[in-house]
């Protein structure tokens, strides 16, 4: 972690670019804040792939990186900060929203081993949380606010920040003021990648400039079809 943070014009542009981690080892779980599986190959194929699609695009003079301080976000930002000899920030508040009982489970596993809760939080995502998860508003506020923190420091740059899907959405609701039970409503695959743009340091709110989901380049290997039952 770099000990240097580097001001930007007060008064100008600051772009954050927000990037999903790419796959992890283990595949797709409840894997918020407890869980620290590394990435896979594939993993960090995606997000090499997401940063070449900046590139190519001309959307990648950051100045700085900052990211979770999980190693499926932080061992790409280092990686990627020494390749561009840029400083990389790790903040433990942009950390996963945690699961409570639900960490480390298959999304499938969910509504059969914990069907009360999992009914509970269908009908309500921000209060019907799993038994030990974290308070959704807490988890919003802690986002947003790490967010706010960071636009100020960075003010008139652009900075690629590496986080997590809910992570994401969270700043995705906070720009666009929308209720935060449509946190569930936003499909962030894995590098998918949120643009956000505050035009002046008053700025309550950034602008959202984008959200790219899918890479065409790089996809999941599909899994074979199950051996018949003997």
């Amino acid at each position: 972690m770099s000990e240097t943070i580097s001001t930007g014009q007060p008064n100008g542009i600051t772009h954050f670019d927000l990037m999903r981690h790419g796959e992890p080892l283990g595949g797709r779980l409840y894997r918020g804040d407890r869980i620290d599986d590394p990435l896979s190959d594939l993993g960090w194929l995606q997000m090499r792939d997401r940063v070449e699609h900046c590139r190519q695009a001309g959307q990648d003079d950051w100045t700085a990186i900052i990211s979770s301080p999980l190693s499926r976000c932080r061992a790409f930002a280092e990686d990627l900060a020494a390749a561009r000899n840029l400083p990389v920030h790790i903040d433990p508040n942009l950390r996963e929203i945690g699961f409570g009982v639900w960490e480390g489970l298959a999304h499938a596993e969910v509504p059969h081993t914990y069907p009360e809760q999992y009914r509970a939080f269908r009908a309500d995502p921000v209060n019907g949380r799993p038994d030990g998860a974290e308070d959704m508003t807490a988890f919003f506020e802690r986002i947003s606010g790490a967010l706010c923190r960071w636009a100020d420091t960075f003010a008139g740059q652009r900075v690629l920040v590496i986080g997590h899907a809910v992570v994401m959405r969270a700043a995705l609701v906070w720009a666009t003021d929308a209720p935060l039970r449509s946190i569930t409503q936003v499909d962030t695959e894995y590098a998918s990648l949120l643009s956000l743009r505050w035009r002046d340091s008053v700025a309550q709110r950034p602008r959202v400039i984008g959200l790219q989901n899918h890479l065409s380049s790089v996809q999941p290997v599909p899994m074979p079809p199950p051996a018949p039952l003997a």
